[in-house]
């Protein structure tokens, strides 16, 4: 028997059985799912009904990612599944579905967030070294008096969550997948901060106790 996406075969809310009145039919077909995994990209197209097309995705290894308060979006490598609220295999797995929390490569945004202030997104980076501050001058040396008034103008509004400058200096961040990788082909999402970080910090952080 195929998979099916019918309810003429559940009985009805009294617990009484249908009657089969028709055979199946091709609009109540259901398909494998497509269990995307990280890897090499390898993406599937699939005739569906009214003659669409849908990208199944069997193996995604970037995606775009948009980080809400500074109004930056890049193409980020990911790294890893780390929280699914509906099934702890899929974790094991590292697979990609709409809703699973997610890190990605934090450089992208780190370099887009340096360029757009001119100065490092940690205090880590900010107390590098000597060597790193001369460097830092000679950039300086290059820039005019106009893109240097302009960068001090916006260091006043650079400060970034905590949670969020913490997980740059470890090179990694918390995304959300939000879109459907076996409907569209693409693992596109959002950096995760504010209040929704930090809830879901501590459902890892309970996880990783209960473990222990």
């Amino acid at each position: 028997m195929g998979i099916a996406r019918d309810s003429r075969h559940k009985r009805s809310h009294t617990g009484a059985r249908r009657a089969h009145y028709r055979k199946k039919r091709a609009f109540e077909l259901g398909r494998q799912a497509s269990n995307t995994r990280i890897g090499a990209k390898r993406v599937h197209s699939t005739r569906v009904r009214g003659g669409n097309i849908k990208y199944r995705a069997l193996r995604l290894e970037t995606g775009n990612f948009s980080w809400g308060s500074e109004t930056i979006t890049a193409k980020s490598r990911i790294l890893g599944v780390v929280y699914n609220a509906s099934n702890n295999e899929l974790v094991r797995t590292n697979t990609l579905v709409k809703g699973a929390v997610i890190q990605v490569d934090a450089t992208p945004f780190r370099q887009a967030y340096e360029k757009h202030y001119g100065k490092p997104v940690t205090t880590k980076r900010r107390a590098a070294g000597a060597g790193a501050a001369e460097a830092e001058q000679d950039a300086e040396a290059k820039k005019s008096r106009a893109v240097v008034k302009k960068l001090d103008a916006r260091k006043e509004s650079s400060k970034i969550d905590p949670l969020v400058e913490q997980q740059f200096g470890a090179g990694r961040l918390y995304a959300v997948i939000a879109s459907r990788p076996g409907q569209s082909g693409r693992a596109d999402g959002y950096i995760l901060e504010g209040s929704e970080l930090e809830f879901y910090v501590r459902r890892l952080r309970a996880r990783h106790t209960s473990k222990a």
